[in-house]
């Protein structure tokens, strides 16, 4: 099974509530300086595509603390949570417990994880932006960026060169030019850039490169920011890509955009970076043309800057109930430091830090994702955006917006009305 982005998976069920068990020690560290015993909750991706570096992190805990025992559980994303949520309501919780980074919210919300001290892991004070949101919450930090991917662009070079376009744009001019050439020469029923109507994590991008936001925070209350003139602006010039490139389902979301890709029905997409490679692979690849064809690029916006992306990752964090914080913490930091990722990023992740991803720009097979990631965004870190996400109050405007049931204004306005209903909740 191909590993996917965990930015594509939201928010999963939430757990039984756990807010009883907060620990305000602002530590993570005041329970097992001495503890004997540590079980570790990683998912398959870790088990398949980088064992060694467990072993690495193993190593070093195990030779600063002799006799320590370290018990690996591996778990697939669609199982992951219901067993957390069903262990957290007793007293066998994990030490250690990989979360998508979406997924990190909802449980901070319900105090189900104990607060971690920065500067006990390396390369805290340049974590990328986006991971960092990921763990803060209420100003306290609750776990640690693991690795991150975010989203570049993906074209056929073979498509666009028939179409007299042989390099790479470094503007939204030079590449809205391009896609014109390539979709009047293929016609109405291609889509020159396959962008699915419900995909959020694209059209965000949009909102936040014209300057606006899903929401923001003033006075300790989130307020609804969508029907903000910056971001309509965004919003409005996603409108112009779909009525322009996209011809296919406006109702669709993501989730299978690559397998379009692979079928031949469109030229373009802008996606998570696995994308363009799975869709050229040989089970997915139809017209036997993408092989050698497909090509990544930093993503330009309209407003002169390279897009912000979203940025999809793992984060590590330590369950209130550990009884091994201290010991947890050494864990995390020794899986995630200079070392962890060094041999990450050999992977094919991109790095949890800036100084890190710096490096990766000067290679010519990593730059594009490294430069992609250097601007990015992330989902309000409010209490109650994991009933927005469920309710999918933004695919719903999003799909308004494609299909002309609504104008710009009006879908943005109602969506607005809909985040503030619940985003202070918890």
């Amino acid at each position: 099974m191909k590993r996917k982005l965990i930015a594509a998976i939201g928010i999963a069920g939430m757990m039984v509530s756990i807010a009883a068990c907060g620990d305000d020690s602002g530590s993570g560290d005041s329970k097992g300086t001495d503890a004997k015993g540590l079980t570790v909750w990683l998912t398959v991706d870790a088990q398949n595509n980088w064992p060694d570096l467990v072993k690495a992190a193993d190593a070093a805990v195990t030779k600063a603390h002799p006799g320590v025992k370290i018990t690996h559980e591996y778990y697939g994303w669609p199982d992951k949570n219901a067993k957390l949520d069903a262990v957290l309501a007793t007293d066998k919780a994990p030490d250690v417990v990989e979360m998508g980074n979406t997924e990190m919210l909802g449980y901070m919300v319900k105090g189900a994880f104990a607060p971690l001290d920065t500067a006990k892991f390396d390369n805290s004070s340049a974590w990328l932006d986006g991971l960092k949101a990921s763990v803060t919450y209420d100003g306290k930090t609750y776990g640690v960026p693991y690795y991150a991917g975010g989203r570049v662009a993906n074209w056929r070079k073979d498509l666009f060169a028939s179409a007299g376009v042989k390099t790479t744009p470094k503007t939204y001019t030079e590449l809205t030019a391009a896609l014109d050439k390539v979709q009047k020469k293929e016609g109405d029923k291609f889509s020159a850039w396959y962008q699915p109507t419900r995909d959020w994590y694209a059209a965000m991008s949009f909102v936040y490169d014209a300057g606006g936001s899903i929401a923001k925070e003033d006075g300790g209350q989130w307020k609804a920011n969508l029907s903000s003139p910056e971001s309509v602006k965004g919003l409005n010039e996603f409108k112009n890509v779909l009525d322009k490139y996209m011809h296919g389902d406006k109702t669709k979301d993501e989730s299978d955009r690559y397998i379009v890709y692979g079928q031949g029905k469109s030229g373009m997409i802008f996606a998570p970076a696995w994308e363009g490679a799975t869709a050229a692979a040989k089970e997915n690849d139809k017209t036997g043309k993408l092989a050698n064809n497909v090509e990544n690029f930093v993503m330009p916006g309209p407003s002169g800057k390279n897009l912000p992306v979203f940025l999809g990752g793992s984060d590590l964090a330590v369950p209130v109930k550990s009884d091994a914080q201290a010991l947890a913490a050494e864990w995390i930091n020794a899986f995630t430091g200079p070392s962890g990722q060094k041999g990450l990023i050999a992977k094919g992740n991109l790095p949890n830090n800036k100084t890190d991803l710096a490096t990766l720009k000067s290679d010519p097979a990593t730059a594009v994702p490294a430069t992609a990631a250097e601007s990015n965004w992330f989902v309000p870190m409010a209490p109650g955006w994991g009933q927005v996400e469920k309710a999918q109050v933004l695919q719903t405007m999003l799909q308004s917006i494609g299909t002309g049931k609504k104008t710009v204004e009006a879908a943005a306005k109602e969506a607005d009305a809909a985040i503030d209903k619940v985003i202070n909740t918890k």
